[in-house]
């Protein structure tokens, strides 16, 4: 079995197929899905599946985009739920700052806040964190250093920034995608080898980040098994060594 750690499956993108889509996926093994919480605005879209679908959990949370809309008050009231595995997708994400310096210092304090906020939340429930890093990793790694608990997470999309590496110490995993498959990853190709096995989680981020042979297409979570092929290149186990690995360090950090 393969789990995919991270799908948006509560994207618009999704509601006219989405049976078709975990159809698609169970063909190839996926076996279970987690939808991270980015939007508040698709957080009960995200609950309606879990409670649907078989296999299907979230995590509430929200992308560091949405910084100024974020409420715990509204978000406490999924976290409860039986089907919430995780505090996330939360983290700092600086690729996309204002233009002057004030605006961007002020971007700044608010998205490190409300990450704060969320780590905080997180070892209050002894949930673990699904983190968000683009661009960001010196700042991410000072607030995780500080503030996590010892229930740690998973960097979400790693980004090969080695120095994130440390955080396997205190119980944090690795999210790999499709960006492994890039002709452009050779980054991500050379650190793969660094991560420790038992830290390794394999995701999608559908709809986004389709893996080769399939880049310009809506991504989907069957589309893992193109992950793993590539992790099963890499690290000279076989791809269902990798699934087996893989799931079995999902369920040790999700406690499924």
């Amino acid at each position: 079995m393969i789990v995919d750690t991270h799908c948006h499956l509560d994207d618009e993108r999704y509601n006219d197929d989405i049976e078709e889509v975990l159809e698609n996926a169970r063909q190839q093994g996926v076996g279970k899905f987690i939808i991270p919480g980015a939007d508040p605005k698709t957080l009960q879209r995200a609950v309606d599946l879990a409670e649907k679908y078989e296999g299907i959990y979230f995590a509430v949370g929200v992308h560091p985009y949405d910084a100024a809309h974020y409420e715990r008050s509204y978000l406490e009231q999924f976290v409860n739920h039986p089907k919430c595995v995780a505090i996330g997708e939360c983290g700092l994400d600086y690729y996309r700052l204002p233009e002057s310096e004030e605006e961007i210092a002020l971007e700044k304090k608010l998205q490190k806040e409300v990450f704060i906020d969320q780590i905080l939340w997180a070892k209050e429930l002894k949930k673990p964190l699904i983190i968000h890093v683009r661009e960001s990793s010196a700042d991410c790694l000072a607030l995780l250093d500080e503030y996590a608990g010892e229930e740690g997470g998973v960097l979400h999309c790693y980004n090969a920034d080695e120095s994130l590496l440390k955080l396997a110490k205190k119980n944090f995993y690795y999210g790999i995608g499709g960006v492994l498959t890039f002709k452009n990853a050779k980054k991500l190709i050379n650190v793969y080898p660094k991560i420790p096995q038992e830290k390794l989680l394999i995701e999608t981020d559908a709809p986004y980040l389709t893996p080769q042979p399939h880049r310009g297409k809506r991504n989907e979570p069957g589309y893992t098994t193109f992950v793993a092929e590539k992790m099963s290149e890499l690290s000279l186990l076989t791809p269902v060594e990798i699934a087996k690995l893989s799931t079995n360090n999902a369920q040790r950090l999700f406690r499924f």
